[in-house]
């Protein structure tokens, strides 16, 4: 029972990028920041993670329970920007924060992030010390 229960205090992150090595990196700083991480190389494949249907926004209940998104901004097929509002047009994701990743450091790009929801922007490559700081934010959620 203490073993199921130690599960679900450890954070689920949901990481999103389509470059293999930045997920891999994030995914490992996030694992020694003591989270729970699943990796999708795509908008929509975190969509199909998350039970979102692609034509409606519908959930459908199939989903996996995550306490927090991260995904890369640049991406083809569906960027970070159009997978955070997605996220937050979901009545029952709507809460889940969502953090942009990005290497290009645009104002514009930023604040528009920020004004959809999205709980932060980081700049790549994530440090272990953003990670950190993300982890303490998890546990005061």
């Amino acid at each position: 029972m203490s073993i199921e229960y130690d599960e679900q205090q450890i954070p689920h992150v949901l990481a999103v990028d389509d470059n293999l090595i930045d997920r891999k990196l994030v995914e490992k700083l996030l694992k020694t920041s003591s989270c729970k991480v699943t990796t999708a190389e795509n908008g929509m494949r975190a969509l199909e993670y998350l039970g979102l249907k692609e034509n409606n926004n519908h959930f459908n209940g199939n989903g996996t329970k995550v306490n927090m998104i991260i995904t890369d901004y640049c991406m083809p097929g569906m960027t970070g920007y159009e997978l955070l509002q997605k996220i937050k047009e979901s009545s029952v994701l709507k809460d889940v924060p969502v953090v942009i990743m990005s290497s290009e450091n645009i104002p514009n790009r930023i604040n528009e992030c920020l004004e959809k929801g999205a709980e932060r922007f980081m700049l790549k490559p994530l440090k272990l010390a953003d990670v950190k700081t993300l982890r303490h934010q998890l546990i005061k959620c």
